[in-house]
């Protein structure tokens, strides 16, 4: 039986999306429809906490004063507004990226107060994210509480590794509590392993390391579509150098910094916010400033960066005995062919033969015709893999 995609006042249903961060929250609208998922509209609250607007294509809009109450504020103005702009239909259901959903969630689940609460205990593990993943759920549970909510791990694509791949070598009673390697940016290698297949399909069923290159960047090897491992870990620390986090990192750093007197949360500050990129060139944790500056230092923060890339690469491929393809993708992925470049001189051991000409124009496929391993450039969309995730759960929901 054909799904239903009308309300009862006629409109077409939708599906909102919200990608949630500290000062900002990212939000998609998409047509309840069979098949594509068609989006309608997307936009962004930008400036939460300080001077709050709404951001279109078409332009920016000034939220009025008394939407300046933090998220729920946004919120607040961000429901309205859609209810004047779809002519009062709300979504028929809203679904979040949750950064961390560790040990208890190995799929994507309906909101309910136990998961919000499972969820809260998890925010020590992400605490640059969480809190925030967290606070549109909780806002939205006031202003529509009948509306259904669903929560989108960026960890569920990665639950399934082989034990040697999620485990550190620590005693068994911390893995059991839930200390091992989780992996994140889950809903960007599950939207590129759905696209690889129609995109690139001589080796969407192969051994792929796919590069998730933002300000927060990791690695993931994937294979016939699985995830295989990644470079993070048992929180969004681990890894690649990022825009201000350190990546792969020695504890016995920690316990340095322990030993002369600075305290959990001026560490957790340092990790989170001051190291990585922003840390290494003590100029910015953005790359199109470092590749702008002729500052030493900014040259030194992308040699690092770049340096790291090339061996997680290697240690991706040895995951999966070989490789096939490497994929890039996220802001830095998709727009910088500087980086690319260098990440790929440096692969060239592997079989990777650039073609600067498409590398340079951000093609799809980046490598030469006898380039045995294939590159390419496909742009994520981690909010439309959330809208598919809410629509296959509102449907259980409807059919149950």
């Amino acid at each position: 039986m054909t799904e239903t995609t009308m309300t009862e006042t006629g409109m077409t249903e939708t599906i909102l999306v919200i990608n949630a961060g500290s000062s900002s929250i990212k939000f998609q609208l998409f047509d309840v429809a069979d098949g594509t998922l068609p989006g309608r509209l997307r936009g962004r609250i930008e400036g939460i906490g300080t001077a709050p607007r709404l951001v279109l294509q078409d332009g920016s809009v000034p939220l009025p004063a008394e939407s300046g109450d933090g998220v729920p504020g946004a919120l607040a103005f961000l429901g309205a507004w859609l209810r004047e702009r779809l002519s009062g239909a709300m979504p028929v259901a809203v679904g979040h990226r949750v950064v961390h959903g560790g040990p208890a969630y190995d799929t994507h689940v309906a909101v309910d107060d136990t998961v919000i609460g499972t969820l809260e205990r998890y925010v020590p593990l992400a605490p640059l994210h969480q809190p925030n993943n967290l606070a549109p759920i909780r806002a939205i549970r006031k202003l529509l509480p009948d509306v259904l909510q669903v929560a989108c791990f960026d960890t569920a694509f990665h639950r399934h590794h082989s034990e040697p791949a999620d485990r550190y070598a620590i005693p068994d009673s911390l893995y059991q509590e839930g200390v091992r390697r989780y992996g994140f940016h889950g809903l960007s290698y599950e939207y590129i392993a759905g696209r690889l297949p129609d995109l690139a399909p001589g080796i969407a069923g192969g051994r792929v390391v796919v590069a998730h290159l933002g300000s927060g960047a990791s690695m993931c090897a994937i294979q016939d579509g699985r995830s295989v491992d990644s470079t993070m870990g048992f929180t969004a620390l681990d890894g690649l150098p990022m825009g201000t986090r350190p990546g792969q990192l020695d504890p016995g750093v920690v316990l340095y910094l322990m030993d002369k007197g600075t305290d959990a949360r001026a560490i957790e500050r340092l990790l989170y916010h001051d190291c990585g990129l922003k840390g290494l060139s003590g100029i910015s944790n953005d790359v199109r400033d470092l590749l702008a500056s002729t500052d030493p230092r900014a040259s030194l923060a992308l040699d690092c960066f770049v340096y790291r890339a090339s061996l997680a690469i290697g240690a991706l491929a040895a995951a999966m005995g070989g490789i096939d393809g490497l994929v890039f993708t996220a802001g830095i992925g998709e727009r910088a062919p500087a980086i690319r470049k260098a990440i790929a001189e440096r692969a060239r051991w592997l079989g990777f033969d650039l073609d600067e000409a498409a590398n340079a124009a951000n093609a799809l496929c980046i490598t030469t015709p006898d380039s045995r391993v294939k590159g390419c450039v496909i742009p994520t969309d981690e909010e439309r893999m959330i809208a598919l995730h809410t629509r296959n759960i509102l449907r259980r929901h409807r059919s149950a």
